[in-house]
């Protein structure tokens, strides 16, 4: 987001904190949004129960600290960020945080409540020293439709509460099928104030996808399939930015793989092709299997438990076709369990445009005060919030991209799909933008940008493009000068 636009969102916090000095409740939330723009961008991992929202938590992080059993800790929202050092604090619905012990039993950490119950903590921050939480804070929520209806209500209420922005500025959100559940909770979160000014940012996941092939090894290929069909769907379409499979289960352990883990895979790797194969039938077979000897009832329960049937038999055939190293070997599974479709989904989506992104939950938030609380002055605050909406080029861009992904506009299929690509559809990289390699030079993304910018000014003066096709055609010709403008700048450098 240009610097000019963050200051002012800046500026005009300040001058509603001048409005509202007097009241507590308004200046403490305020200062809130103030903070949050300075801030890693926050982004929430959703879903129904056992969804696998931890597991991929744990991914995304390349550590097992998130919990991922049905203990109480997985009742309670829980804040990832980054720190220097491990450590975990408690904030209660009542009283003071305290910090609590970190354990960590064979590889993960374990979370020790003591005497507190779900019921009774607002929320749990893990503070840890890992690159993947430097940009961003990760919110494992828990699940949506649960049986427990106060676990259920903790997760919507914290996402899509009614008179304040989410404490979320985008969501990862998880389903195993697309249930109506989903597509309501996602409806929910489009439909908080921010979403309703045009945000869009909400990234869906078909977890657990390697059971979708009961666990064969082209279980990711289907999945692909059912993702791409979910992706085209009109009503997914205009909630969620893309559909994306993965196999959270082998991405966590495939992240977090120790030398146990690929020895118990080489010995299976070693072993004859048909009594292999036999013994990976099911999980039963495999657990009682014999053979190879040296292989103990431990190391295969712990593997199954690890990998599942599907990432044993991924690894095995890797090992096999020549990955004969604990590392390539993991970095390669990672790669197939599609976590890496997904981080780059997310760094193109969500962390290009964190600034903005987190500017817009800072707007809404100034947005509701000035409308739930009005008083002398906030008319004032109003007009300068409505005026920064309507001359922020990110915030048009964003608002075109919600309303061609629900209402559509006049112009053709072909213009439509052109459009939502050069205003950041994709990725907001000038590359991305402009359908080129990511190896493009200045001089092949300038050539491309102005070509774009002809052929969209020809749009809009032809005169069977109506008002609302031209509205577009302003927009997209706004995002090519841009591109061209930041080309200039990176030559003139």
């Amino acid at each position: 987001m240009k610097e000019a636009t963050g200051a002012g969102v800046a500026d005009l916090i300040e001058e509603a904190l001048a409005v509202y000095g007097d009241d507590a409740a308004a200046t403490a939330a305020l200062e809130g949004y103030a903070r949050r723009l300075g801030e890693p961008l926050r982004v929430a991992v959703a879903g129904m129960v056992k969804a696998g929202k931890s597991t991929l938590l744990n991914a995304i992080i390349g550590e097992e600290i998130a919990p991922t059993d049905t203990g109480e800790c997985t009742r309670i929202v829980t804040w990832y960020r980054y720190g220097h050092s491990p450590r975990i604090t408690l904030y209660p619905v009542a009283g003071e945080p305290r910090t609590l012990p970190i354990k960590r039993v064979g590889g993960r950490l374990v979370f020790a409540l003591g005497s507190a119950q779900a019921g009774d903590v607002e929320r749990l921050v893990v503070e840890w020293p890992s690159e993947s939480l430097r940009e961003v804070t990760l919110i494992d929520t828990p699940g949506i439709a649960s049986l427990s209806e106060e676990v259920a209500a903790r997760s919507v209420s914290f996402l899509t509460p009614e008179d304040a922005p989410s404490e979320a500025d985008a969501v990862i959100y998880l389903m195993r099928h697309m249930h109506a559940s989903d597509l309501r909770f996602l409806e929910s979160f489009r439909d908080t104030e921010a979403a309703r000014s045009g945000t869009v940012n909400a990234v869906a996941v078909l977890s657990r996808a390697d059971e979708i092939g009961a666990g064969r090894i082209d279980s990711l290929l289907s999945a692909g399939d059912i993702a791409e069909r979910y992706r085209r769907d009109h009503s997914l379409r205009k909630l969620a930015l893309g559909v994306v499979p993965v196999a959270g289960l082998l991405a966590q352990s495939a992240r977090s793989m120790r030398q146990a883990d690929y020895e118990s895979l080489a010995l299976l790797a070693g072993m004859d092709r048909a009594a292999r194969e036999k013994q990976l039938l099911s999980a039963d077979r495999f657990l009682r299997a014999g053979v190879p000897e040296s292989l103990d009832a431990g190391a295969r329960a712990s593997l199954l438990e690890r990998f599942g049937l599907f990432g044993i038999r991924l690894g095995v055939v890797l090992i096999r076709s020549g990955f004969t190293d604990p590392t390539p070997l993991a970095h390669e599974l990672a790669r197939r369990s599609g976590l890496d479709p997904l981080l780059a989904m997310v760094g193109r989506q969500f962390h290009a445009r964190a600034e903005a992104l987190k500017a817009r939950t800072a707007l809404v938030g100034v947005e509701t005060l000035i409308r739930t609380s009005p008083r002398e002055g906030s008319g004032h605050l109003a007009a300068a919030l409505e005026r920064l909406q309507a001359n922020a080029h990110e915030f048009r861009e964003l608002r075109l991209l919600a309303s061609l992904r629900t209402a559509g506009s006049s112009l053709s299929y072909d213009l439509e799909t052109e459009a939502e690509r050069l205003i950041g559809g994709a990725g907001t990289a000038a590359y991305l933008r402009l359908a080129l390699e990511p190896d493009a030079t200045p001089e092949q993304i300038t050539a491309e940008a102005r070509e774009c910018l002809r052929r969209w000014r020809l749009v809009s003066e032809n005169p069977l493009t109506d008002r609302s096709g031209q509205d577009v055609c302003r927009v997209v010709m706004r995002s090519c000068e841009g591109v061209l403008a930041d080309c200039a700048a990176l030559q003139l450098n």
